[in-house]
């Protein structure tokens, strides 16, 4: 199933910085019912295509949302900065 939105980017401060794409709270709902039999440890494998970086990675589920997490070389390949809002295409489904 593939699903089309805009989200912000989000840091997480751990130990070393994290970052995420927020999923709106609508679509997380939408990808939850479309990830049913999908799932591991809460977890939804998608492909993500922000602009024309391409990349899998599995969702994580926080606070009734979903965030897609975004590695250094996706970050770097796409031009990609916190507080950023990106439009992304997902592909929910066993990459």
């Amino acid at each position: 199933m593939d699903f089309e939105f805009e989200g912000p980017v989000v840091e997480w401060r751990g130990p070393a910085p994290y970052y995420f794409l927020r999923v709106p709270e609508e679509e997380s709902a939408d990808i939850k019912f479309a990830a049913k039999g999908l799932e591991y440890w809460g977890q939804v494998p998608v492909i993500a295509r922000i602009g024309d970086t391409e990349f899998s990675t599995a969702l994580f589920p926080k606070d009734g949302r979903y965030l897609i997490p975004l590695k250094s070389a996706v970050r770097k390949e796409a031009g990609i900065e916190p507080d950023q809002v990106l439009a992304v295409a997902l592909n929910v489904g066993r990459p």
